[in-house]
């Protein structure tokens, strides 16, 4: 990929703690603008990535570039860092605690006033302007401390877990601003152990297990490779009499099929219309991205 093109590349990038691998030959890539997923369960790597990223640890070995060279101390205020755990002064208002960590990206002080007051009317919570952070629910802390990762106007965000203590509605609230920010030109890596929301969200993942990278590219792609030959029927037909089918079992939308494994979707879709049997819908099952992470996984 071109220089130019790429926010974040990581080559061969290792780290331990004391003799303790945390991540192992990690390399991907993260092209400008996109909503880029960085998928593991706890503990497998994927904050270490990210600090890694930040410069806050130094590789072992491998090299990691940011804006096209190494990391220097005047990128850092191009970046906004959502940590998973809670960096907000809890007995300090809502608005000064924003407007102070705006201030510490190089925002002069009107303008991270400005900044602040939107994001907080953005995300519903300038009611909250005047109250302490402690008084806050576990879902509210979490949008302050999204709003603080952004009311500096990053080209970069890091989020680690945005999800975390946020209920669905607020949850899809959030998801929106992040695809607003990503079609304005930021660049997203978004890590989290949620992988449902991944799907909905970004186009290109790396997946790390026990800090080893288990897939990386395209979804789609990915879904494709690993995807067993399972499609939604429904229809009037008798699959019993159907020579291609290894498995059928009922789905919330029809029937769901497994095919024999040397057939494919288009065989059961001609064996359909040569039955004359009367189709309403049918279509390739997805295999859900959480399947194949433990699928790949274990292997």
């Amino acid at each position: 990929m071109p220089a130019n093109l790429t926010a974040i590349a990581l080559t061969s990038v290792r780290k331990t703690f004391r003799g303790v691998v945390a991540v192992e030959e990690a390399s991907f890539e993260v092209e400008r603008g996109e909503i880029f997923g960085l998928l593991g369960p706890n503990g497998a790597g994927k904050t270490t990535l990210l600090r890694l990223i930040m410069d806050i640890f130094r590789p072992d070995s491998g090299s990691i570039q940011v804006f096209g060279h190494p990391i220097l101390s005047k990128d850092k205020e191009r970046i906004g860092y959502l940590p998973e755990e809670r960096g907000l002064y809890t007995r300090q208002k809502v608005q000064a605690v924003i407007e102070y960590l705006v201030q510490l990206k190089g925002v002069p002080q009107p303008q991270a006033r400005v900044n602040t007051l939107f994001w907080l009317e953005r995300l519903e919570m300038l009611d909250a302007k005047e109250r302490k952070v402690l008084e806050l629910s576990k879902g509210n802390q979490q949008k302050i401390q999204f709003i603080a990762t952004v009311a500096a106007n990053p080209e970069i965000l890091l989020l680690d877990e945005p999800f975390s203590g946020l209920d669905p509605v607020n949850a899809r609230a959030l998801i929106q601003v992040i695809q607003e920010l990503s079609a304005a030109g930021k660049t997203i890596l978004l890590s989290t152990h949620q992988m449902n929301l991944v799907e909905s969200l970004c186009r290109r993942v790396f997946m790390i297990h026990h800090g080893r990278q288990v897939l990386y590219g395209d979804l789609q792609a990915i879904q494709k490779a690993h995807s067993e030959k399972s499609v939604i029927v429904r229809s009037n037909a008798n699959y019993s009499t159907c020579p291609f089918i290894s498995q059928a079992s009922a789905n919330g939308r029809g029937t769901q099929i497994v095919l024999s494994e040397e057939n494919q979707p288009r065989d059961l879709l001609a064996w359909l219309l040569e039955s004359r049997a009367e189709v309403e819908l049918f279509e390739c099952a997805k295999t859900p991205l959480e399947d194949i992470f433990i699928r790949v996984a274990q292997r």
